[in-house]
């Protein structure tokens, strides 16, 4: 908050405008005659042109570091990184020890608290060295260096770096106009603000070296400490770096003086000067400036973290938070807008991200994954989604996180891509969910009136006809010779829709969508929030029935928290609560939760995918712990096990788990990892995640019609699937000898 100014500080500053026009007479007279009669001007011309000067500086917020928490088992907010164009943390008066204000003044401007914003000896002593010398030099005070660095903070915040070149040579110029402008906005500054405010913006505002600005980012930087707590020898240390930033700095012990390496040589006389001057004007004792001249200039060099790379474990969702930043409008009209929002604003970030959760995720995949494969790119990803929120509470891969193209150029183990994510926010162009996918065909059979019961003509064959398709029109595969097979090539052919989603039977769901209109098995599956992760159109052919459109693996975890929401999806959201850097709301996006199909509709669904888990596909899945709560799920592989799924939810928590081939195809069946079959890694992984989900979130049993048991033939029983029925021993993950799961064969 501005103080504000006593009769005194006032008085002081009509004093200096007067004193002010006067000295500048005395440039003119004295100090500034050579330069002057260079372009004709006179003194008098001089004063008139310093009182017509604007006297008003227009004071903008300071660049500020931006941080991004998430949360600890206890609530706490814990640091996952910070983002920042200027390593900056602004901090009140009481927050900046004495020793920090002595060492400024004592050592920058002794008259501080005396002058009205121009120090008349100070500028007398420069003006009287430029004739000497025959170049302007200093003399400005606190307040005139304060009027710089604003000046120079404006140039950063133009759009252009021309424009920010072109600024900061005219805030920076060493020319006699630009020292005169100086001054006269230093008296207007002095007569809006008290001298306490204008020392506090001043130690705030100054660059420190490199990209570190204000004191406190500089003890941090510089001593490990805060502003409140430096020492006199390590508060003049930093007071003389603000004098030569580049000379003086403390992080570059080889610096050199005539080509000599020097240490800290420098920076060490600077800070005796400034010592001796705190004992010149009685701020330390004669044994006080004794004991700090004879100790060594010590930095313990902090480097602050910045980028999401500091979040190490958790840099894939910090990345993706920094995307919807600079994606959402919220946050301003455009991405550059918003990124420098971001990294200047000040913000406090608090994100969705459960720790507790997202620790059991990192943990079991690197328990069950390795980063890399001799021959195969291989991930493996983790996302979990609050049930009725949307709230993204885990995200996880099996590499490291880098945006180093060099790092990554090492080995397949690091990448900047989050492959749980879309495209645009950082992802991959997605991965193809396999049999996962089929829950969408399963929500519009039921939603347009058919059963869980209703058979359908599933027997593989080459020739599937006519299917319709009010958007584009009828397609036809008879000609094609498309021909999808199931797991353990089962041929029934009248499976019931609840069969073939137990069993994932491919040709099963094939038969199901020609009893409905392709267009709206997309529309059902984008209601789900259902989008292609390169953002192209959802396919809405046969084969995208059983899972060939690429989506990001958040998606479907959004997708089944909308079936174990009754039917209500919520988009997904990663940022809970925002803070500006005064500490006031920020506005931020929120879910928007749209209901995706009818209740009745989703509690047969919910049915449906109870029994994959407790006697289909999922059952290896199905053993969660602490405490037993009822789940849904559904298993997904792609053509030539090239991808192996597991996604599935309890009544709080939505769980999608999946080990991919990042480029290139491998057959997971074929592989081991030192944890076990490739293929079911997803089934050793999922239970882990969902143990940890359930004994923090618990869960509430389904409500929803008890299903009737897939062998159950008595509904539309042609008997024509007599041979199948017990030819189902491989397409279960639990059963068969390598425990295989379903197979989308003829995905394309």
């Amino acid at each position: 908050m501005t103080e504000q100014r006593s009769f005194g500080g006032v008085l002081g500053g009509v004093l200096g405008l007067v004193a002010a026009s006067a000295v500048a007479g005395l440039l003119v007279t004295v100090g500034l005659t050579p330069v002057l009669a260079l372009s004709g001007l006179t003194a008098t011309n001089t004063i008139n042109a310093f009182e017509t000067l604007p006297d008003y500086l227009a004071i903008e917020p300071l660049s500020q570091r931006s941080s991004i928490y998430a949360t600890a088992s206890d609530g706490t907010p814990v640091l996952l990184a910070t983002l920042y164009d200027q390593n900056r943390i602004e901090v009140g008066w009481d927050d900046i020890g004495q020793n920090v204000k002595d060492a400024a003044i004592a050592g920058e401007d002794p008259r501080f608290y005396e002058h009205g914003g121009v120090d008349i000896q100070g500028t007398v002593r420069g003006a009287l060295t430029t004739v000497l010398n025959g170049t302007v030099q200093g003399g400005s005070s606190i307040t005139q260096q304060y009027v710089k660095n604003v000046l120079v903070q404006k140039c950063e915040l133009l759009p252009t770096e021309a424009e920010i070149a072109d600024c900061y040579d005219q805030a920076t110029v060493t020319t006699a106009s630009r020292k005169l402008k100086e001054m006269r906005l230093a008296i207007g500054v002095e007569k809006s603000y008290s001298k306490n405010e204008i020392l506090r913006q001043y130690l705030n505002i100054t660059g420190f070296g490199g990209r570190v600005y204000g004191i406190e980012a500089a003890a941090n930087y510089y001593f490990n400490t805060s502003a409140s707590a430096l020492t006199a020898a390590q508060a003049a240390s930093l007071v003389a770096v603000v004098n030569n930033p580049d000379k003086f700095r403390l992080d570059r012990p080889e610096s050199e003086t005539n080509g000599v390496a020097n240490g800290y040589l420098d920076n060490k006389q600077r800070r005796d000067y400034i010592l001796g001057a705190m004992l010149t004007y009685q701020k330390i004792t004669p044994a006080e400036y004794d004991e700090a001249v004879a100790s060594p200039v010590q930095p313990s060099i902090h480097e602050p973290s910045t980028g999401c790379q500091t979040a190490l474990a958790d840099a894939f969702f910090c990345d993706y938070v920094v995307h919807v930043l600079a994606s959402d409008p919220v946050f301003g009209a455009d991405e550059e807008t918003r990124i420098k929002n971001i990294r200047r604003g000040g913000f406090e970030v608090y994100t969705t991200l459960d720790l507790d959760l997202q620790h059991a995720a990192v943990t079991t995949l690197n328990e069950n994954v390795p980063k890399s494969v001799a021959g195969w790119d291989v991930g493996a990803v983790v996302s979990s989604v609050q049930v009725g929120s949307g709230r993204v509470l885990a995200m996880a891969q099996n590499k490291d996180y880098s945006q180093d193209p060099a790092v990554q150029a090492t080995g397949n183990n690091w990448t900047s891509v989050n492959y749980n994510t879309d495209f645009a926010y950082g992802g991959s162009r997605g991965f193809q969910p396999g049999s996962t996918y089929k829950v969408f065909t399963l929500a519009q059979w039921l939603e347009s009136g058919h059963s869980l019961r209703e058979r359908v003509d599933s027997a593989p064959k080459s020739r599937w006809g006519t299917f319709q398709d009010r958007c584009l029109g009828p397609q036809n595969y008879d000609a094609e010779g498309w021909s999808p097979k199931n797991d353990a090539n089962e041929s029934g052919r009248n499976y019931s829709a609840l069969e073939s989603t137990v069993r994932s039977i491919n040709t099963g769901y094939i038969g199901m969508a020609k009893r409905l209109d392709l267009c709206d098995i997309r529309t059902r599956a984008e209601a789900f929030g259902m989008h292609r992760a390169d953002g192209d159109p959802l396919s809405q052919s046969a084969a995208a029935v059983i899972g060939t459109n690429e989506v990001a693996p958040l998606s479907l975890a959004v997708a089944f928290a909308g079936i174990a929401n009754n039917g209500v999806t919520c988009s997904p959201i990663v940022i809970d609560r925002m803070l500006d850097s005064a500490g006031a709301e920020v506005l931020v996006p929120a879910s928007q939760c749209t209901q995706s199909v009818s209740p009745e509709t989703d509690r047969q669904m919910v049915a449906a995918l109870g029994q994959v888990m407790t006697g289909g596909t999922a059952t290896q899945s199905n053993s969660a712990t602490s405490p037993k709560v009822q789940m849904i799920g559904k298993t997904g592989t792609t053509d030539g096990a090239k991808d192996t799924w597991m996604s599935g939810a309890s009544s709080r928590v939505a769980t999608v788990v999946g080990v991919v081939s990042v480029t290139g195809d491998a057959n997971q069946r074929a592989m081991r990892f030192d944890s076990g079959p490739v293929a079911t890694a997803r089934h050793r992984m999922w239970p882990d995640v969902m143990s940890v989900a359930n004994a923090k979130y618990g869960g509430e049993p389904f409500v929803g019609p008890v299903a009737p048991d897939p062998s159950d033939d008595d509904e539309n029983d042609n008997d024509n699937d007599d041979e199948n029925d017990n030819n189902d021993g491989n397409n279960d993950d639990d059963q068969g000898p390598d425990q295989n799961d379903d197979t989308d064969d003829g995905n394309f």
